[in-house]
């Protein structure tokens, strides 16, 4: 009797085991088609094949005003500043931290490397863009529970992969961010809409030099520059592969890209509109090199839909959206040296950070503000 037991227990431990590896090999597959869904949902507009990229480095961006589109950088912190099994950085209240860490040491790096960033802050968004916000909604919920079970199983590298899906930016990282810009002397702007939108805005007043955001966006709102992997640069690992990849900044230059394809910025707004945007969905099987080709044809998105008999709702409000942009006028830019004190008080004494590497940064912040103080005492 005792080893028919034993045999039925070791049975079951095989069927046990058995059914982990196959949830194992599911959620993989399911992780990959996650991330890229994930990538896809969090870049506005899917058009990068069509436009022309070049490497850029940082000192290329020197004594350059950059519009950081903030809630794009702070999505990649809370994404990519996790421990293994995707468990963000936490203080000892479980209050996250990751956003904190990454805004601190690569804004320290950015100065030092003698960038000057400029924050943007996103505003109220369009209500063509619920939709859109919602399914993003969705797509989180069901990653965090899906990140859940995968660390449940021990598969932690689809549990990191659900959990960066699982991302979001609330009010209170944005206000803990803003306080820590400030204590740390670098500007911020708070858009009345679109950050992407009062980011170009910004550029095209020669307020700032260039926007740094991973969303394409920027290019339909008439940012004449764009410069991506600004935030996070480095090895990246690609999705359901034991392969890595060098994450450099690239630059993209707007007339470069309209000069190659021949074709205009609302062209470029309307071939997005075919693809889909965040205010609306594509056309069935129409991807960006296929949307290019019928703008080319047609000559813009009405023609298009007439040609196929398709319907897009809203689709002046959305070029709308773009060529016209809420954007403001009233702010203000000026960097200032970085407060020791306050940033060791809040990073430290409120997230538990270390007092060591905190103040080698606000070390860092200072050196570099006084150098650029010193560059600009020279022209006077």
């Amino acid at each position: 009797m005792i080893s028919t037991f034993c045999i039925t227990v070791k049975k079951l431990k095989i069927r046990l085991k058995n059914k982990n590896r196959l949830i194992k090999q599911v959620m993989k597959a399911q992780s990959f088609l996650l991330t890229f869904r994930h990538s896809r949902e969090n870049m506005g507009t899917d058009i990068g094949d069509l436009l022309q990229k070049r490497k850029v480095e940082l000192s290329d961006l020197t004594n350059q005003v950059v519009a950081i589109d903030a809630f794009n950088t702070l999505h990649q912190f809370l994404s990519i500043i996790r421990q293994r099994d995707g468990s963000p950085l936490v203080d000892s209240a479980g209050r996250v931290t990751s956003h904190l860490s990454g805004l601190l040491y690569r804004t320290a790096s950015l100065v030092e490397a003698g960038v000057k960033p400029l924050f943007v802050f996103d505003g109220k968004p369009p209500d063509l863009k619920s939709e859109t916000l919602n399914r993003r909604k969705e797509v989180r919920e069901s990653s965090r529970e899906k990140w859940e079970n995968a660390k449940a199983v021990g598969d932690l590298e689809s549990a990191y992969k659900y959990a960066q899906a699982s991302s979001k930016v609330n009010q209170e990282i944005v206000e803990d961010s803003k306080y820590l810009l400030n204590v740390m002397g670098v500007p911020f702007v708070q858009a009345p809409c679109e950050g992407e939108a009062q980011a170009a805005h910004m550029v095209l007043k020669k307020d700032a030099n260039c926007v740094a955001s991973q969303d394409y966006d920027s290019f339909l709102f008439g940012a004449p520059i764009v410069v991506r992997n600004l935030a996070v640069t480095g090895k990246r690992k690609l999705p359901g592969k034991n392969m890595y990849v060098d994450v450099e900044p690239e630059k993209i230059e707007l007339d470069e890209t309209l000069e190659a394809l021949e074709i205009t910025r609302e062209q470029l707004i309307d071939i997005a509109i075919c693809v889909g945007t965040d205010y609306n969905k594509g056309l069935e099987k129409v991807g960006p090199k296929t949307a290019l080709k019928l703008i080319k044809k047609h000559g813009d998105i009405y023609s298009v839909l007439n040609e196929k008999k398709a319907e897009i709702e809203a689709v002046d409000q959305i070029r709308d959206i773009f060529l016209h942009p809420e954007v403001t006028d009233d702010y203000k830019i000026r960097w200032e040296k970085p407060d020791s004190e306050k940033l060791l008080e809040f990073l430290c004494e409120g997230h538990d950070f270390s007092i060591d590497r905190v103040g080698k940064a606000a070390e860092r912040l200072k050196t570099a503000s006084g150098a650029r103080q010193k560059t600009l005492d020279q022209w006077f």
